[in-house]
């Protein structure tokens, strides 16, 4: 044992010498790299300002001449009319794609059809709203939850578009003002004769329905007036009556407050049911966000005098093997 003790401090004196040298020759390795960096932008120099400000000059251009911009209309379709919208959505998103200037033009009404680059729809998700005072909804999304992922069920095409609202977004190159993009764009949604037809029968539904309400209201309103009346006059004789009608006038009572309810959701019905699309709220101009969005100024350079350095690195690569290889021949 006493033999070996100074064998491997020995080798550990070896060890720690010849990692010594490589550190220090890894260290004098980056300096040599860090000084032929410099030399190497201080000979060419002229060449890299000259892509440097050719960088920033074009990626300046970039940034100006390609601004995008989303456009939000959030949308209420009315009479069914959900599929019907989808198509005539994906109807422009094709003609954008085929580059159909003509189409977007004269038959949208779109002013400046070059700009546009692209349309989406998709549902505003709420499924309080869904199953709200509709317990057959409810029971459908329970039973299909039962069979599968409900967050799949809620978000799958067949359950979405059965939301109140939805969402369409537009994409452009330039900026959007209501007369010249989205006033034509609703307005070529509206123009349908069929669910034009469905709308008129709609409305006249909804007003008769409203004034059959208000005459049976009225009629309500005679009965309880004249069951008060009644009441008076029984306080001021001196004869106590008892009234056995109680449980029927508490429903009357009840059928006023529905009716009345009613009429009140009748009216906020005639509101939105002006347009077969309606569109709820819009808002327009939102600028794209993105890692490079707006930065090509300062992209560009970097790119620019990174690619002349590989190109510089490959020459130089490619004469050191000539070399290697003529010295091989002779």
């Amino acid at each position: 044992m006493s033999t070996k003790v100074p064998q491997n401090a020995e080798d550990q004196e070896i060890d720690l010498v010849l990692i010594s040298k490589k550190v220090n020759s890894f260290f004098a390795r980056i300096n040599t790299s860090i000084f032929k960096g410099i030399q190497f932008f201080i000979k060419n120099w002229v060449i890299v300002l000259v892509l440097v400000l050719l960088g920033f000059g074009i990626g300046l251009f970039l940034d100006i001449t390609q601004r995008k911009y989303t456009h939000e209309i959030i949308v209420a379709p009315n009479f069914e009319s959900t599929d019907y919208l989808y198509s005539k959505i994906n109807l422009i998103d094709s003609k954008i794609n085929e580059g159909d200037t003509l189409f977007l033009k004269n038959t949208v009404g779109i002013q400046y059809p070059k700009n546009l680059k692209s349309i989406e729809i998709k549902p505003i998700t709420d499924i309080y709203k869904l199953i709200e005072n509709k317990p057959e909804n409810f029971e459908l999304i329970k039973l299909m939850s039962d069979n599968g992922d409900v967050k799949k069920i809620i978000e799958d095409n067949l359950t979405s578009k059965n939301y109140r609202y939805h969402r369409i977004s537009i994409m452009t190159d330039g900026l959007l003002d209501d007369k010249k993009g989205t006033e034509p764009f609703l307005d070529f949604l509206n123009k349908t004769d069929f669910y034009k037809k469905i709308q008129d029968v709609q409305l006249a539904n909804v007003k008769a329905k409203m004034e059959q309400n208000d005459a049976t209201i009225s009629q309500i309103e005679g009965i309880l007036n004249e069951f008060s009346n009644k009441a008076n006059n029984s306080q001021k004789s001196d004869k106590l009556i008892y009234y056995n009608e109680n449980n029927q006038l508490n429903d009357v009572i009840k059928t006023k407050g529905d009716l009345v309810r009613e009429q009140g959701n009748h009216r906020i019905e005639l509101i939105g049911y002006d347009k077969i699309i309606k569109d709820i709220s819009t808002t327009l101009n939102i600028e794209k966000e993105g890692i490079l969005y707006g930065k090509k100024k300062l992209f560009f350079p970097f790119l620019f005098v990174f690619i002349y350095i590989l190109l510089q690195f490959f020459k130089a690569f490619y004469r050191k093997q000539k070399l290697l290889v003529v010295d091989k021949i002779a």
